[in-house]
């Protein structure tokens, strides 16, 4: 086996797992419900793999002779984030969710990130959507120069900043700064840097968002990559979401289809081992935006550009080919749904290329870490995780 292609669809999930009621999150459905809305959504090539095969797949037709492995898998760990859905795939299982502010944060973490950034004070410093907060408080930072801090139902801390003001790497500084003082109790799963700029209607934010994760444990499927002597080259905001572990090679992304673009570009750099490629804008420009047309016109487009990478790797022309196409999620974001957060849903799992046997049901996973150990097995890789099991036998 040469590489896997792993394309996470941030938030596509397929219905409530049999736990939602925990989260709040009865009744979820992401793409059940796009599909509901939009009846007419095309998805030809994930269709053509099994998408709509899926147990449980409500509102994709399935077809005769899928050309892949399709199944769906189920979260382990207390969470519906991206960060604890990601380390799960990998090997990585958290028994306990992260911690959140849904009041703010506290005085003494707040006193001390004034002290040790040196900014004038801070904005907001309670739940908000940023969209939104860097609206209703743009003119105030700009004029105070006070960052704007927030959270959100996510174990997250969030920096807002105008561009003029400070620049993003002035940001990144904060980010850093908030990192090191977000420990023990507080330690939080991602500092996120928000700049944003004024584009003479509206403050609206920038693509140079960075995220500044807590450390995941080691090893994990990553890191197993790595040490074997293999490639693991990082599309989107991977590499922050592992804070650098196990990475060898990485680029950011403005949007799905600068994502897509980069994910064809690392088949010409990566030889052997793993592409990982988060796509980001289903979750945080429609998911959480409640843009459902525009999440279905997203899932649209995705799938032309999952057709073009078909025949890229060249099995989809009957060619001999070394690669493997692997999709999933990390969560779901119910554009429909109630509030603005995510939701706690079965995730699809389609797998076509090499190495996987075409029509193959691979049933419910109880891990998303089922994704993570059938990856080291086609790479072969020596070293089991943890949790998950090979869905390829």
């Amino acid at each position: 086996m040469k590489r896997v292609i792993w394309i996470v669809l941030d938030s596509v999930g397929m219905g409530e797992a049999p736990d939602a009621a925990l989260f709040g999150d009865e009744g979820c459905n992401t793409i059940g419900h796009i599909a509901e809305l939009y009846p007419d959504i095309a998805l030809p090539n994930m269709r053509s793999i099994g998408y709509g095969n899926i147990e449980g797949m409500q509102g994709i037709k399935p077809v005769e002779n899928p050309l892949g492995a399709f199944g769906r898998l189920q979260e382990m760990s207390a969470g519906k984030d991206t960060t604890i859905g990601h380390w799960e795939m990998t090997g990585i299982y958290t028994p306990e969710r992260f911690p959140t502010y849904p009041e703010g944060f506290p005085e003494e973490i707040i006193n001390e990130f004034v002290s040790r950034t040196g900014v004038p004070g801070i904005l907001c410093n309670g739940v908000a959507s940023g969209t939104t907060i860097i609206n209703e408080l743009g003119d105030r930072m700009k004029a105070e120069k006070k960052p704007i801090v927030y959270t959100s139902a996510d174990s997250v801390f969030q920096i807002a900043c105008d561009e003029s003001v400070y620049t993003p790497d002035e940001l990144y500084g904060m980010c850093r700064m908030a990192r090191e003082i977000l420990t023990g109790k507080h330690n939080v799963a991602r500092v996120i840097a928000r700049p944003y700029v004024y584009n003479g209607e509206q403050y609206v934010r920038t693509s140079n968002r960075r995220d500044f994760s807590r450390k995941p444990e080691e090893p994990n499927l990553l890191t197993l990559i790595r040490d074997a002597g293999k490639q693991v080259y990082a599309v989107g905001k991977i590499e922050d979401i592992f804070a650098g572990s196990g990475i060898t090679g990485a680029v950011h992304t403005r949007d799905n289809e600068d994502g897509m673009d980069k994910t064809m570009e690392a088949l010409d750099l990566v030889d052997e081992g793993l592409i990982f490629t988060n796509l980001v804008e289903f979750d945080s420009t429609w998911g959480h935006r409640r843009d459902a047309e525009g999440y279905a016109r997203g899932l649209e487009s995705f799938d032309i550009r999952l057709g073009e990478l078909m025949k890229r790797i060249g099995s989809f022309r009957g060619m001999p080919s070394e690669d493997t196409i692997l999709i999933t999620a990390d969560h779901g974001c119910d554009p429909t749904f109630k509030g603005t957060d995510h939701t706690r849903e079965y995730v699809p799992l389609l797998m076509y290329g090499a190495g996987v046997p075409a029509g193959l049901d691979l049933g419910t996973g109880s891990s998303f870490a089922d994704a993570g150990e059938t990856v080291r097995e086609l790479l072969q890789i020596q070293g089991r995780l943890k949790t998950g099991r090979n869905l390829i036998v």
